[in-house]
């Protein structure tokens, strides 16, 4: 791997490093030579004899390298595909291999190596950096197709760094990000089961811990779930505006925690309530503990804020329908709190 290495940054520098600084051939073989002008210094690195073919097969390999990186973001994309994880795996390997053997053969076959065993030079002396300088400068003078090799390696950057960058975009929106804000729940709109049959107001009991959906929505989207309970209403503590969020005692709040996303999956009750806490949610990744009675303010872990709560309303019929949307965002937040309300 050290090897490798060393033969990247070595092509790197021979190819970009003196090309500004280097003279075309007519111009060498035109100029005349000044007067008095120093005599070019000795080659420290024997002249290479150019080798087409190697350069062809280093801009060969680099191009497919970005067309196979190219390929990992397509294959990215087609999220039906079949065992899609396998053929990522596959585009991303033979991205790296294809980057790995064009160097390997750009060392062998278009830079010129020479091996000087000598003590390393202490700092400051500025003969030695510049034989480093011209070292440098010798090694690439059997390439001659520097500008389609800076360009075939410009490609294979681009399609690797395209293939590492596009899994990020599984993260969320970058610039719009109000579509994490919208949920399905709309006044009116009846929670039912996971198998779309309606919750009663009758069917929840104190100290039993539910999951509903939102009638005719998509349950995988992150605002769906919500857990029912059902308190002593003279136990609540909810903040004013509030007062007629819970009928008969009865709470709903976001599924998802507010630290990690996770599903808020065990409901904590009190088995002798004189010495052991009151009833909470609580969220099995990292423990972080939430009370239903007080708009489910975090009481433990490392929950920032409360799980959003949706207003319920009871029909003449006794189903559960949301009276109005969450109280605020769902989901985990970053870079603090988020602001703004869910629509």
């Amino acid at each position: 791997m050290r090897r490798l290495w060393r033969w990247l940054v070595a092509t790197v520098l021979v190819i970009f490093r003196r090309r500004e600084r280097e003279p075309d051939a007519e111009s060498r073989e035109s100029a005349p030579e000044a007067e008095g002008a120093a005599p070019a210094p000795e080659r420290i690195v024997p002249e290479g004899t150019p080798n087409p073919r190697g350069e062809i097969a280093v801009i060969v390999l680099l191009l497919c390298a970005a067309v196979s990186g190219v390929a990992f973001s397509v294959l990215y994309a087609i999220d039906t595909l079949p065992h899609q994880t396998q053929y990522l795996g596959i585009a991303l390997g033979v991205t790296l291999g294809l980057i790995a053997a064009a160097l390997l053969v750009a060392s062998r076959t278009v830079i010129v190596t020479e091996e000087i065993e000598e003590d390393y030079p202490g700092l400051g002396h500025p003969d030695e950096h510049a034989k480093i300088d011209q070292l440098l400068t010798e090694s690439g003078s059997r390439i001659t197709r520097k500008r389609l090799l800076g360009a075939a390696g410009a490609a294979a950057a681009g399609g690797l760094g395209a293939a590492l960058v596009t899994p990020a975009l599984s993260l969320g929106p970058l610039l719009e990000t109000k579509s994490l804000d919208e949920t399905p729940w709309t006044r009116g709109r009846r929670l039912v089961d996971d198998k779309g049959r309606p919750w009663l107001a009758q069917d929840i009991e104190q100290g039993q811990f539910y999951t509903a959906y939102p009638e005719g929505a998509d349950r995988d989207q992150i605002g769906s779930p919500v857990v029912v309970v059902q308190l002593d209403p003279g136990s609540l503590k909810l903040p004013a505006d509030r007062t007629n969020w819970a009928p008969n005692g009865i709470l709903a709040y976001s599924k998802i925690c507010t630290h990690a996303g996770c599903a808020i999956a065990l409901y904590r009750k009190p088995l002798f309530p004189p010495v052991q806490p009151r009833p909470a949610l609580v969220c099995p990744c990292h423990y972080s503990t939430f009370d239903p009675a007080r708009a489910a303010e975090v009481i433990f872990g490392p929950a920032g804020r409360p799980l959003p709560q949706l207003p319920l309303e009871i029909d003449p019929q006794g189903q559960l329908r949301a009276g109005g949307n969450f109280s605020g965002p769902v989901g985990p937040s970053w870079s603090g709190v988020r602001d703004g309300k869910p629509t």
